[in-house]
């Protein structure tokens, strides 16, 4: 899709955001890296790494913020209300966890609701598979998770393992990692690019490690594509992404057609299709939890997020008001 007008063309140099800072970004053109400042009315809140922009003639502001394919985001962590950006315009969301305690169904299922939401394309990857005895295992609750989506078990530290990646990291892709501290993002990074970003050994009284990235980065893949890098989640609060959540568990909403009654709570009502698959043992009750759970909380998290929005536009035509009835 065109996005630039006549007038821009030749006028405004695009450029694509590699680091947002609270005051300024850092993107990457075609003369290489440039500091620029944000137009009259943006925040940096409201960009993220990935972003395409276009540079204003003087060379040091973003004129605009191009429209986006994808992006991921999620309520800020904290007491916050508000949608936080974690990266735009990614093709492939590698979703990073690790064969060892780290490892976690529920949280797994977030990550993916997250990238469906967004129109990115999850990969589930498992790092330190060579520190456990059976990572088939691991894969093999992958599919039960999502059999629908890509699963590979590797050693991170291994470039050649990490060339298992490299049908997603082809020239005009973007991939970004996400994933929980010391899973091994960073030497993933580390082994997909050639880089030498500083990265922790795990601890060995709790199979954690400490993640030494403390801020979303693109860096170019030895493929031709791009990659972008993120902190370890402490937290990853969904908000708005009702229909991810439905396609990561499309088993339990397919029953739910069948269903009665089509506001059935899935509960006591009778002729409940996901009750009768629980009873056949053709799912699984702790599926149907979660689903409700990420539903409830998605639901709470966007309703509480639109609220603050509000409040915040009362609070900003308040403000206005004043400023008019002053210069009367």
């Amino acid at each position: 899709m065109r996005q630039l007008d006549i007038d821009e063309i030749g006028a405004l140099a695009p450029a694509r955001l590699s680091r947002v800072h609270r005051a300024k970004v850092i993107a990457l053109g075609e003369a290489g890296m440039v500091e620029l400042t944000m137009p009259p009315g943006l925040s940096t809140a409201e960009v993220a790494v990935g972003d395409w922009v276009l540079i204003a003639p003087e060379g040091e502001r973003v004129a605009r913020v191009l429209e986006r394919k994808s992006h991921l985001q999620r309520r800020a962590a904290g007491e916050d209300a508000h949608a936080q950006l974690i990266a735009a315009n990614v093709d492939t969301l590698f979703i990073v966890t690790s064969a060892n305690d780290d490892f976690n169904p529920a949280r797994l299922e977030r990550y993916l609701a997250l990238a469906h939401a967004g129109g990115v394309a999850p990969v589930l990857v498992i790092t330190k598979a060579d520190l456990c005895d059976d990572p088939a295992a691991y894969l093999d609750e992958c599919r039960r998770i999502a059999p629908d989506t890509p699963a590979l078990a590797l050693d991170a530290r291994d470039t050649e393992a990490c060339d298992a990646l490299s049908a997603w990291c082809g020239l005009g892709q973007t991939v970004a990692l996400l994933g929980s501290s010391g899973v091994g993002k960073s030497t993933m990074v580390n082994s997909l690019t050639g880089a030498a970003l500083e990265t922790q050994t795990i601890r060995e009284d709790d199979a954690k490690g400490r993640h030494t990235t403390t801020a979303r980065s693109l860096h170019r893949l030895a493929g031709g594509g791009w990659l972008i890098d993120t902190p370890g989640m402490r937290a990853l609060r969904l908000a708005g992404v009702g229909d991810g959540i439905d396609a990561v568990f499309s088993d339990v909403t397919d029953l739910a057609v069948d269903c009665r009654f089509s506001d059935c709570q899935h509960d006591t009502e009778p002729g409940c299709a996901v009750q009768a698959a629980i009873g056949a043992g053709e799912l699984a009750a702790e599926r149907l939890e979660r689903w409700q759970k990420l539903k409830a909380e998605d639901e709470r998290n966007a309703r509480t997020i639109a609220q603050a929005h509000a409040r915040n536009r009362a609070f900003g035509r308040m403000v206005k008001q004043v400023k008019r009835d002053k210069g009367r």
